[in-house]
């Protein structure tokens, strides 16, 4: 019975990301017994297709189920269910997808890169390029550079003048620092790709050097749509055969 100015208990509402969604539908067809261990998934196309979303979408939750331990990701071969006891838990929030941790950078670090071409002085160019130095040693000793990488945006971010940005873009260099993002670059081969970065970085370094804000804002947006393009390319990685339908 309810009593009048009684409030009913209701669901909570969850704005889960896209691509957790799509990880989530996976995740029930395991639980329900739909797909099962061993099984392979269909080829991301195909999942893409049937699930309504983009490839980038799907390449996402397949790496978030693979870092939940729902999926193995096998190289050159597909994705296939492990076998998990009978209470599976709920997916984890691995936080922003890669893809959308870029399309911010690339909306953002732009203009960052184009307000810093006009406030750049001599001492920050010095800081800027020991960046790009210290990025080239690390790849000649086959480390990986991102640490090197970081440095660089931030500190263009804070040669911008706004403080606000300046914390958006370190923000966002934590997300880059993800299991997920990490496990994806690895699966791309974006961090055997270190060389592209510094020629990229150099190139954007040209332009601070010159003051050329237009320069220096295209400069950015195309190493940041360089680094899209690699983690979406069509990899053999991901692809597999005929699986069950999800």
């Amino acid at each position: 019975m309810r009593y009048q100015g009684e409030v009913s208990m209701l669901d909570p509402i969850i704005n889960k990301r896209l691509y957790q969604q799509v990880a989530e539908r996976i995740r029930r067809q395991i639980e329900t017994g739909t797909l099962s261990a061993g099984d392979r998934l269909p080829a991301e196309k195909d999942l893409a297709h049937q699930l309504g979303v983009s490839r980038p979408t799907v390449r996402e939750a397949l790496v978030a189920l693979e870092i939940a331990g729902f999926v193995e990701i096998r190289t050159g071969s597909g994705t296939y269910i492990i076998q998990r006891g009978r209470l599976l838990p709920p997916m984890l929030d691995a936080g922003p997808g890669p893809f959308e941790l870029l399309h911010a950078r690339l909306l953002i670090e732009g203009e960052v890169a184009s307000e810093a071409a006009i406030r750049m002085t001599d001492g920050d160019l010095a800081a800027v390029e020991a960046t790009i130095d210290e990025m080239e040693k690390m790849i000649l000793a086959g480390e990986h550079s991102r640490a090197a990488d970081q440095k660089f945006h931030v500190l263009i971010a804070n040669v911008s003048g706004n403080s606000v940005l300046a914390e958006l873009v370190s923000n966002l260099w934590q997300g880059m620092f993800s299991p997920m993002f990490y496990k994806m670059s690895e699966l791309t081969g974006l961090i055997a790709n270190q060389e592209l970065a510094l020629a990229e970085h150099k190139a954007i370094f040209a332009a601070l050097a010159t003051h050329d804000a237009v320069g220096a804002r295209a400069a950015m947006r195309r190493h940041l749509k360089s680094v899209e393009t690699v983690l979406a390319k069509n990899s053999g990685t991901f692809i597999s055969g005929k699986g069950s339908a999800v």
